[in-house]
């Protein structure tokens, strides 16, 4: 196996922890934030929000299919979601990221932590994520 990084994005939210934690699960809720690009449109969202369900999300780049796919290794809601992820166009080794959300003001904040990242795309990783968080901070 090649050597990996971890990845940490850190954001606050003024909605609640249970409605920024609801929306990682919610398909409706997901399609608008998850791995959606500017210039992109999510053509498929399926979300099966339990331990060892999973999600495929896919992202049509420039007429090109990329999906997102993932297997929940644990859910603590409102406060903690893992998953297990992978992006199999760019590479078939899986990764897991865990969102810890804790209470912040008169909303939450979120700390994305995803481990397991190949080193050539930890400045994509980190500015997916924190553009995936952007898009969900509009969306809550």
């Amino acid at each position: 196996m090649k050597p990996t990084v971890d990845v940490k994005v850190t954001r606050r939210f003024k909605a609640s922890l249970e409605r920024v934690f609801d929306a990682w699960l919610d398909p409706a809720q997901a399609r608008l934030f998850l791995f959606a690009t500017p210039t992109g449109a999510v053509v498929k969202t399926e979300i099966d929000p339990r331990v060892g369900g999973g999600f495929l999300i896919v992202d049509r780049r420039e007429g090109e299919d990329i999906e997102h796919r993932g297997e929940y290794l644990e859910l603590d809601r409102p406060r903690r979601l893992v998953f297990d992820f992978m992006v199999p166009k760019s590479s078939q080794q899986k990764s897991r990221v865990s969102v810890d959300i804790v209470p912040a003001g008169g909303g939450c904040e979120l700390t994305l932590t995803h481990t397991g990242v190949l080193p050539e795309y930890e400045k994509a990783t980190q500015g997916g994520w924190a553009g995936i968080l952007d898009g969900l901070a509009k969306l809550t």
